[in-house]
Parts: C-alpha cells; structure tokens; sequence
C-alpha cells in the first residue's frame, strides 16, 4: 500500500506538472482534443446554451475529482464514529463565513441518506483526546446539527501533510472563491510554510501563489472581511483594487462607501463591485443619504447581520439583511416585552 507521504507527493506532482508547463507546452495540450475535460469537449460549440450546460457539467466534474481525491487519500483506512465535539477546526481556515442555504441542504440531505463520506482528521497536536479537521469541516457540522456521531478517518498526519490534503482537497471542490484562495495562502505564508508547500495546497504554480498574496496583503483585512468571499467574483476585481490600495489614499474612500446603506445591505458580489466603481471613479462620491438624518446602517463585527433603521413621519421600521437577518428578527420579536421595559426604565 502506498505510503501517505508518497500519496501526497504523487498528488501534489500530478497536479503541479499541468500548471507549471512551459507556454509552448501548454498550448499544445490546451489545443489538443485529448487535453479537454469530457464536459468541456462536449460543451465547446454549443453557443450561450452550452455555455450555461458546460458550467453545470464542470461542476460535477470538480465534485466527483473531489470524491476520487478523497477516497484515494483514505484508501484502506479504518472509519470510525466521533463525537463531532471532541472533533476541532484545522489550525488554518481556508473559509471566510458559510453559505447557509448549502448547509441547510447538507444536513437535510445527511438527515435523509446519511453521511455519504468519512472526514479526515488528525489526533490533536495540542490536546489529547481530541481531533483536529483535516477537511470536512461542514459534515462534521451537520452532525452536530443532527445529534449524531460523524464518520471519520483517523490519520497521523504533521502539520504541513494536514494543510497540503486540506488545500487540495477544497480545490478539488472549486467551492472556495479566489479571494478565500488568496487569504488561505497569506495565511499559510504567515504560519511560515514555504512556497512550495503554498503551491501544493492550493495546486498552482509559482506566479499565482505569488499574485494571491500580493492581493490579500495589499487590501486591508478589515476591508476582506466587509466584503466577504464574493463567490461569483473572479480574480480581475480583486486585483483592480490591490492596485488601488497599493498606490494609497484609498483606505479613507473604502470607508466612505463601506458606512453606507447600500454597501451594508448588499450582498457580498455586490459590495466588491460598488467597491471596484467608487475606487476608480475619477472624485468620491457622495453616498446614499436617504436614510440619514433619520436613518443609520449598523452591522455586528462578524458581519451576520445588516441593519439599517429608517425613520418614517409617522414610525419607525428595522430592515435586517444578511445570514442571521430571520433568527435575530424573530428573536426580537419574542423579546419585545423586555425591550420595551428596557426601553422605559432607560427614560427614567
């Protein structure tokens, strides 16, 4: 059987090879039938239709290379049931919040089939008795949700194995966007990994791995961390503004955009790209000042919620956006009572 650091290193080769071709190299696989994905080769001709079906075909094509990736990692390996509570986060997140809707259908779709594949994890470096996430840090999650154990490879893995299997295997997914890319780089640089080991976990090549960083070090973290993983933005934005950030003066306009209604209450593709317009606009701009003098936008640290409170000549209204916008809603609403008395005894 082939041993684990044999397994990571003919991964991490195979995947390296295409990236770092030569141009001319690359050009003839890129040109060559036998080079295209079966969903592309189908897809290559079909005009705007088959534009929409290729993106869905390479989809799957990116979930199954993600199943083969996994199962070829835990071949032959023993999988066992964990408590999902004495199972901990990896040291390094690849993620930057959570996509509620998708993992509201995980769990209902675990509920009803079960967890179709083991996680992997490692024996906590630190604590003993515990487990630190490998990848999988969703499953094990959804079965928190549910109260039930969660299926597990147990592997003894060292630190830079563990963010090498993790890198891969998300990329395998294609469900991190770039930016998610770029910072789980910055970070892995920061933990002091090398390049090489940076361009193994994400499977690409040098230039790359040297532009994802350049990007996430040049936006401020705090301005990463307003706009979110914008899922459906590609590279192009973000670098547009690294740029803008590199030359300076551009902190100060983030934040005149950033305070206001309509950057608060969009979504996180939205604000990259209200971000992107007022940064290269020739002057600021003025931002929206429909909710002011009555009106003001708020948001906790963690960016879960997004309120912006409006007043009316004859009320007043919250509007609350974002992922926890119902259950923090819902629990104003069951707390009105202690609200309103709050709200009295601060009058006295």
């Amino acid at each position: 059987m082939m041993s684990r650091k044999n397994l990571l290193r003919s991964l991490t080769e195979r995947k390296l090879t295409a990236v770092n071709s030569t141009p001319d190299t690359q050009s003839e696989a890129e040109n060559s039938p036998a080079a295209l994905s079966p969903a592309m080769e189908r897809n290559r001709t079909r005009g705007a239709f088959g534009a929409i079906t290729k993106s869905i075909d390479e989809l799957a094509e990116k979930a199954q290379a993600a199943k083969e990736f996994e199962a070829k990692l835990l071949e032959g390996a023993t999988v066992v049931e964990l408590d999902p509570a004495m199972v901990d986060a990896s040291f390094v997140a690849d993620r930057m919040g959570d996509d509620h809707q998708a993992f509201d259908e995980l769990v209902e779709a675990i509920r009803h089939r079960g967890q179709d594949s083991p996680i992997l994890v490692r024996p906590h470096p630190d604590l003993e008795g515990r487990y630190m996430i490998v990848f999988g840090h969703r499953r094990a999650r959804a079965a928190g949700v549910l109260g039930r154990p969660v299926r597990a490879v147990v592997k003894e893995l060292d630190d830079k194995d563990h963010v090498i299997a993790q890198g891969q295997e998300n990329s395998a997914r294609a469900d991190l966007s770039f930016i998610e890319k770029a910072v789980f780089a910055r970070n892995l640089e920061r933990e002091g990994y090398d390049r090489d080991v940076i361009m193994a976990a994400l499977s690409v090549d040098k230039t790359v791995v040297s532009k994802m960083i350049s990007v996430s070090n040049d936006i401020p973290s705090d301005i990463i961390r307003a706009i979110g993983p914008a899922k459906n933005s590609g590279r192009d934005r973000w670098y547009r503004i690294a740029l803008k950030f590199r030359g300076g003066g551009a902190s100060g306009r983030a934040g005149e955009l950033m305070g206001s209604p309509e950057f608060q209450s969009a979504d996180s593709d939205r604000r990259l790209e209200l971000l992107t317009k007022h940064l290269e606009s020739d002057r600021p701009k003025k931002t929206s000042t429909r909710a002011k003098p009555n009106g003001k936008a708020w948001a906790p640290n963690d960016r879960l919620v997004s309120v912006i409170a409006k007043s009316r000549p004859k009320g007043y209204s919250l509007d609350l956006t974002e992922k926890d916008a119902k259950p923090f809603g819902e629990w104003i609403s069951s707390n009105l009572d202690s609200l309103y008395e709050a709200f009295r005894t601060s009058e006295k």
